[in-house]
């Protein structure tokens, strides 16, 4: 029996990367015929596409490349009401992301289609995108480079009240200690930074010899730098404004390629703007693509990248590898290692 798959990819994860990935995961003796699609991600930004987030394309070119398809593997395809009434051959939706935001995953279980998709994708890429950003924000590397790029060389920047930090012996807070945390944490403290973490959804003991668990009161306290790495919750939304920045020391720094919605902006360059905060690393915003004339654009002390954090190839490769794993378990009859809707399988 023939399987129809569709590889949906984009300029990032490429179609051919899933085919590839697929075929290279399938069961032996398995008969493929695999289409693909390119979708305009990210020459063209994601947005809602009828009800699902962070989607490209539209639901009519994604019907028509589902015609008698059975398994999907995309990363930015949107799964709406609509296209699942559409393709009722459709059995298995893989997303090669960290979350299916951009699948409706109750209409998806209404109608049976099993929802995959690729945790700890992009924890290695971010990782080190974030210890970019804090060393770049530490040493004031943004305006320095901006300087120097007209031709402007300041010998002020070796005054004492401008010389950065150092990570070693420097208090670090990270907010979170997840897959990207917990390697954030691994890197500085080998660089002998003293690391607090506050989440509450991790035991002391995960995080021992490596960094000492605290309130997020205490760890705003204390810290001279600080990394978020928490998920957007209700309960995380806007957790740090202008009171938790104005209990972090002052000259600090602080850094975000989390999410925006986890941090007030305005508040940060309040803090930038009376020196209270010396420096700050984002990649994440609250608007993306950030409009032209946002305040952070002129702030100084800011070094700013435009959510590249897990934009590396091996990121495409690992992201098209998971969902193709799944996909082939799915083929064989086994359970899937990260169905977002298990109860269509009876799970």
């Amino acid at each position: 029996m023939t399987t129809t798959v569709l590889a949906a990819g984009d300029h990032f994860v490429l179609p051919r990367l899933l085919t590839r990935e697929l075929r290279a995961a399938a069961p032996e003796g398995a008969v493929l015929d695999v289409r693909e699609l390119r979708l305009p991600w990210p020459h063209t930004p994601f947005g809602p596409v009828a009800g699902v987030d962070e989607a490209s394309g539209t639901e009519d070119e994604l019907i028509e490349a589902l015609n008698g398809v059975r398994i999907c593997l995309t990363q930015m395809a949107p799964l709406t009401e609509r296209v699942l009434t559409a393709c009722p051959d459709l059995e298995l939706f893989c997303v090669s992301r960290g979350g299916p935001v951009n699948a409706d995953l109750e209409a998806a279980t209404r109608h049976g289609v099993a929802v995959c998709y690729a945790p700890g994708r992009n924890a290695v890429a971010t990782a080190e995108h974030t210890l970019a950003l804090i060393l770049a924000a530490a040493r004031g590397i943004g305006d320095v480079h901006t300087d120097l790029k007209h031709a402007v060389w300041r010998g002020d920047y070796y005054d004492y009240d401008n010389c950065g930090v150092e990570i070693d012996g420097s208090v670090v807070g990270l907010v979170g200690f997840g897959a990207i945390g917990s390697r954030v944490a691994r890197v500085l403290a080998a660089m002998g930074a003293e690391v607090l973490v506050h989440d509450p959804y991790v035991r002391p003991e995960a995080v021992e010899g490596v960094a000492a668990l605290v309130p997020l009161d205490e760890l705003l306290r204390r810290s001279r730098i600080v990394s978020l790495h928490a998920r957007v919750t209700d309960e995380t939304k806007g957790m740090v404004g202008a009171a938790e920045i104005a209990a972090m020391p002052p000259g600090s720094v602080l850094v975000n390629c989390a999410r925006g919605a986890l941090l007030d902006y305005e508040a940060v360059c309040d803090a930038l703007d009376s020196g209270h905060l010396a420096g700050a690393g984002f990649d994440v915003f609250p608007a993306e693509p950030v409009p032209a004339g946002a305040r952070l654009l002129s702030t100084p002390g800011v070094v700013l990248t435009p959510h590249i954090a897990g934009a590396s190839r091996e990121v495409a490769h690992k992201a098209a590898r998971i969902v193709a794993e799944d996909a082939a378990r799915y083929l064989r009859g086994e359970p899937l290692a990260h169905c977002a809707n298990p109860r269509v399988l009876g799970g």
